[in-house]
């Protein structure tokens, strides 16, 4: 964010405005997520990096729900080893009710995407694989203080964390990409960046996964990236049958700097792994905010212990609710409906005299409506009279004081010169 405060793409704006944002308790985990496109396909559900959030991957969201498929963007939520990570995620699954899954991880979210699809196979249908690895050793040598990430300020995991992106001219999909993830790291909570540090420091590896690399798509980009190239070639190693989807530039966050290449590479791998689009249900957003995927297994519950950085990130864009047309009132009866007529002859009454104002039919009102009717002609006359009555108040009495106060400054002095002699 060079050069002034960051300002949220138009784009990003209009996503927040149609896809509505979840937020559901599970156990002692806060999930917060977007759930677009058509519920009878399986889903794509994208986890981001150590400085990503549920928004980032906002592009691939709108681009692949409008071809039919159907996204899911998470949160990590606050896991402090991989097996807390592990069971976290599959009660999410449950509560959502998506039983098989086809994941896209970048960096931290392709190393959680493997471990879960090592220990729970099952569920995992396919992985695309971006800016990755396999194993955390490197990063726990380089992170000494590991051990008491849990405790440090906020404001130095936050350093911490930037301190991988590269913070030097770029081209300006690239910079703008950098802003954006900046701006949602300024969202995340002291604890949030803290868990995270801890599944990256925390030494560990991928074991045997028994899917076939042919599920596997790996999506790399070919210039400067936060992730080694020797880590990301492990990855490759790993992973020999693998698709290899290369992307000459990109930055560390392809999917906002190229997005139209990112999106072809996730709906080429759909097609391969046999995920058929949906394009005649395209979603859509009822006016009460409910998403066209979206479901509600805490039925509209929040948690009461929402942090204020969540509800810092919500407020960036204005949310479905608050862009909805509002609902027609009911049309007036009754003395609901004098009401109104009362308000409007308040509005002529104070623009023009009395006798200007236009009498009411008698066959409209009853006596005790007239009655009211001309209290309300009485009650704005007196209230202009009495406006007239303190302006004019208001005048002598500055007039008096700019007159008496010399004379009374004056006797002051006076008075203090005798009694100093």
């Amino acid at each position: 964010m060079k050069g002034g405060v960051f300002s949220a793409p138009g784009d990003y704006i209009y996503f927040k405005s149609q896809v509505p944002l979840h937020k559901i308790p599970i156990g002692s985990k806060q999930w917060r997520y977007y759930d677009f496109g058509p519920k009878v396909v399986p889903p794509l559900i994208c986890l981001p990096g150590i400085a990503g959030t549920a928004d980032v991957y906002y592009k691939q969201i709108m681009s692949l729900s409008m071809k039919g498929y159907r996204v899911i963007s998470v949160d990590i939520p606050r896991a402090w080893n991989n097996h807390e990570w592990i069971q976290a995620f599959e009660k999410f699954l449950d509560a959502i009710d998506v039983h098989h899954i086809h994941l896209y991880g970048t960096a931290l979210g392709g190393f959680l995407a493997q471990l879960f699809a090592q220990h729970r196979p099952r569920r995992v249908r396919s992985l695309v694989l971006s800016n990755t690895f396999v194993e955390t050793t490197s990063f726990s040598a380089a992170m000494p203080w590991a051990p008491i990430v849990g405790w440090a300020p906020s404001f130095i995991l936050k350093r911490h964390v930037l301190s991988g992106i590269r913070d030097s001219p770029q081209e300006p999909f690239i910079a703008d990409s950098v802003d954006f993830v900046v701006s949602q790291v300024e969202t995340l909570s002291r604890d949030d960046l803290a868990s995270r540090l801890t599944l990256t420091a925390d030494a560990s590896s991928v074991g045997p996964l028994l899917l076939p690399d042919s599920s596997i798509t790996i999506m790399d980009t070919n210039d400067y990236c936060a992730t080694p190239q020797s880590l990301k070639d492990q990855v490759v190693e790993r992973y020999p049958g693998a698709r290899q989807a290369y992307l000459k530039s990109g930055g560390d966050f392809p999917f906002l700097s190229r997005p139209d290449e990112v999106n072809l590479h996730l709906q080429l791998h759909l097609r391969r792994v046999g995920v058929e689009a949906q394009p005649d249900v395209i979603p859509s957003v009822p006016k009460d905010g409910s998403g066209g995927s979206s479901n509600e297994p805490n039925n509209g519950r929040e948690d009461a212990d929402d942090s204020s950085e969540s509800d810092k990130r919500d407020s960036e864009a204005p949310s479905t609710a608050e862009t909805a047309e509002p609902p027609l009132a009911p049309e007036a009866t009754g003395s609901h409906d004098l009401g109104n007529q009362l308000l409007k002859m308040a509005k002529l009454s104070e623009g023009s005299d009395e006798s200007a104002t236009p009498p009411l039919p008698d066959a409209f009102f009853g006596d005790k409506q007239k009655l009211l009717v001309s209290g309300a002609h009485a009650f704005f006359g007196d209230k202009q009279k009495l406006l007239v009555s303190g302006a004019l108040l208001n005048i002598t009495c500055e007039f008096l004081i700019l007159n008496l106060l010399p004379f009374y400054l004056g006797n002051c002095t006076l008075t203090g010169n005798v009694a100093a002699m």
